[in-house]
């Protein structure tokens, strides 16, 4: 499979790029050849919840049908659910494989590969510990979104930013590259927040460890295929937890 050349400003760092999946048979391939496009010598992880829809196996056999072999990575979680542990099971893969830089993405093609040159970038040239694709900085956008949706999401993350003080204009937001290092540093949390909510925990727990964050625009597209998993249920539980949050140390 022809890729394109590998950005000089990557060289030498070792990045794992995870996504998360729940029933993404009609995007994971896609999703997998514009990661690998953007970031050639980066590995791709999917995480799976035991898809009833076989994403799992697409991806395994893409890995194989492709060639990409050890650069796209397959682990399934048979008795688990939910974004928050996926997402935790994508770190510890990172730390546990001695990465450089992890890489976190929706896997439903609302973000595009084509930035992840741009945060890595942005994470190596401004020595930033994490680097958050936002939607609500200049340059930042939302496509294909109703009107209501995008005011509860912007008030939620203003909520969200204010109460928890953190230096970001977009702290629910998943697109995001996290020095490796930082995120080995943490205390395991001893209740971590499950779903949406689990995104908003780490960034806190990072900004109050000291770790510098830095922002990049993004434009966050509503997916094609598939269905959403976040509903107004799930997002109303993400900011409840906010106050949750405020008694984390």
């Amino acid at each position: 499979m022809p890729h394109s050349v590998a950005p000089d400003f990557a060289s030498g760092q070792r990045i794992l790029v995870g996504i998360c999946t729940y029933n993404e048979a009609a995007n994971v391939k896609t999703m997998l050849t514009k990661i690998r496009e953007a970031l050639p010598n980066a590995v791709c992880l999917v995480v799976d919840d035991d898809s009833p829809d076989g994403t799992a196996e697409i991806a395994r056999r893409y890995a194989e049908e492709s060639g990409a072999g050890d650069s796209v990575l397959v682990k399934v979680r048979k008795d688990e659910r939910g974004l928050g542990g996926a997402i935790r099971a994508a770190m510890q893969t990172a730390i546990d494989g001695k990465y450089d830089l992890f890489c976190n993405m929706d896997a439903d093609l609302s973000h595009d590969p084509a930035d992840l040159p741009r945060l890595v970038s942005t994470c190596l040239n401004e020595n930033a510990d994490v680097v958050v694709g936002s939607r609500y900085i200049e340059g930042g956008a939302i496509v294909g979104w109703p009107w209501r949706r995008k005011v509860m999401s912007g008030l939620i993350n203003a909520f969200t930013r204010k109460m928890l003080r953190l230096p970001v204009h977009d702290a629910s937001g998943s697109y995001r590259c996290y020095r490796v290092r930082c995120l080995a540093g943490l205390d395991p949390p001893r209740n971590p927040s499950d779903g949406y909510a689990f995104i908003q925990e780490v960034l806190l727990r990072l900004h109050r460890d000291g770790a510098k964050c830095v922002e990049v625009p993004i434009t966050f597209t509503e997916r094609v295929h598939g269905t959403s998993k976040l509903n107004f249920r799930e997002a109303m539980r993400s900011s409840l937890t906010v106050f949750r949050l405020l008694a984390v140390r």
